[in-house]
Formats: structure tokens, sequence, C-alpha cells
């Protein structure tokens, strides 16, 4: 019976449940940005939230697959066990879940398009697409140092945007503020990816994984953390400008004073597994900001 528990538990731990908070917050976002605009589809919400996290998990389990294949999973592993890696989970398993989770994407994706049309479709194929390329291949975007890129985007302005328009798909794209508070989570998702890389650097240089932080070393990594935490701050100011809003949204900066010490720990030098608590506390912020966000725009009519 413990072993089963165990198991269990390692299958939850292989979902990397703090990751999820990146899956989460830009949907909450974009919630906060309809609820703003007019009358609140909730069922579509749930939805599109639903989506959002499992397309994050068989992303996970994906990068869990192929990780393993390249041999990226050594036994010098910084960070938190994987289930490939433990060996209790095997490979087939493995695949079956990350088949089924993209399946699923796919399944309620499918229900969404008689209310979206086909943008739901491109906003599908795409994430499925980027989710199972993000480490399939020497080419793919962790591999090739894009994984950046790709999160800033999808986990920030597509997903806010994707989830404004489902609310309101017949008012065609959304408007510019949409996209500029979105890239306030996308950039915190960012610093996530970056102290991961920085953690795992020297693992990912000798297993040929180009991260940026492999590219162009630990002093860039620790500034684009600080770049990617202070920017978020800016650009909900930013939106509240275009949009015409109040600036409630200043309230924002009271997390400033938990951002600040993770900063100087990255600026000084900390590496390897004593990352691990930076990575716990930048998705916390990502999950204190987007529930700050939630509150303050809103209101800021």
């Amino acid at each position: 019976m413990k072993t089963e528990k165990n198991l269990v538990e390692l299958w939850v731990q292989t979902t990397r449940p703090k990751t999820l908070f990146a899956a989460l917050s830009p949907v909450a976002i974009g919630a906060a940005l309809s609820i703003s605009k007019g009358p609140f589809n909730l069922p579509i919400w749930l939805l599109t939230l639903l989506i959002a996290i499992l397309i994050q998990i068989g992303t996970n389990f994906c990068n869990d697959v192929f990780d393993h294949k390249q041999g990226a999973d050594t036994p010098d592993r910084q960070g938190p066990l994987r289930g490939l890696h433990s060996g209790r989970i095997s490979l087939r398993a493995m695949t079956f879940a990350t088949v089924s989770c993209f399946g699923l994407v796919a399944l309620l994706s499918a229900l969404l398009i008689t209310h979206g049309g086909m943008p739901v479709v491109w906003l599908a194929v795409a994430s499925i697409f980027c989710g199972v390329f993000y480490t399939a291949g020497r080419y793919s975007l962790a591999y090739t140092g894009l994984a950046d890129l790709f999160v800033v985007v999808f986990f920030g302005p597509v997903a806010v945007a994707g989830t404004y328009y489902l609310q309101f798909p017949d008012a065609g794209w959304p408007p510019l503020e949409v996209y500029l508070a979105g890239l306030g989570p996308g950039l915190i998702a960012t610093a996530l990816l970056t102290v991961n890389n920085l953690r795992d650097m020297d693992e990912d240089r000798s297993n040929d994984k180009r991260t940026l932080a492999v590219r162009f070393g630990r002093n860039f990594s620790r500034m684009e953390y600080r770049f990617c935490m202070l920017t978020a701050l800016l650009t909900p100011l930013i939106a509240a400008f275009v949009a015409g809003r109040g600036w409630g949204v200043l309230l924002l900066w009271g997390l400033l004073p938990l951002i600040l010490p993770l900063i100087r720990k990255v600026k000084n030098g900390t590496t390897g597994a004593e990352l691990n608590p930076v990575l716990g506390k930048t998705g916390k912020i990502l999950l204190f900001y987007a529930i700050l966000f939630c509150v303050t725009w809103p209101i800021g009519a």
C-alpha cells in the first residue's frame, strides 16, 4: 500500500505542480480583463482553464520522455526527481500519459470550435506542436535556446488574449491592453525557466542542451531574471494607461519586497540545487501577481 501511495505521489510530482501556476495565471488574468468589458461566460472560462492546465502537464510529461531519450537526466540532476529518471515509471507509461493529455486537449478544444471558430483550432494545434517540440529532438526549443521566447509569448499574450477572445469571439481581435497585460505573467514564467536553466547549466552543457544560460553564461541569466521580474511590474501600468483605466494595478508593486531578495540571491551567485527555493518562491510570486491583478484591474475603471 505504501508503494502505491509513493507511486501516485511520484506521478503527481512528475506533473511539476509548481509550474502549473504558469498555466493558471494568464487564464486568470484573461478572466479579469474580460469581466471588466462585459458578461462573463464561466463554463467557457473553466473549459479554457482545464485545457491550459492539460497543455502544461502534457508538455511536462513530454519533456520527461524526450530528456530521458536524449540522456539529459543524469545522476547529477539538481532538480526534483522525475518519473522516468526515478526508474519507477516506464517509458511506455509516460508516453501514454503524454499522448492522453494532448489527446484530451484536442478533444476539449473541439468542443470550443462552435463557440470560437477557427482561431481555436490554430491555438490548439500551435500549443500541442510547441508542447511536443519543446524538447523533441536536438533542434527543439529547449535545446536551441528558443524556449525563453516561447514561454514569454505562449504563457503571456497568447494565453491571456486567447482567454479573452473566447469570452467575446464575435468582437474580433482583443484590444492592445490585453496583449500588454499578458506580458506580465509571460515574463515571470520566463523568469522561472531562467532559474531552472541557471540551476542546470553545467548538466545541460554536458548534454549539449544549448539553453540561453549555456550560450551566454551565468551573468546573462542573472540579468535576464532581474529584467523579467521587474518588467513584469511595469507592463500592467502600461496596459492600464492604454486602456484609460485607473492606477489600481500599482498595488502589484507591493510584491517588490518579495521580489528583491530573490533577485539578490540570484545575483550573488547562488547555483545548483540551492536555486530550488528561488524556483518555488518565483512560482508563488506568479500566483500572487495573478491574484492581485484580478483584484485590482476590474475596480480600476
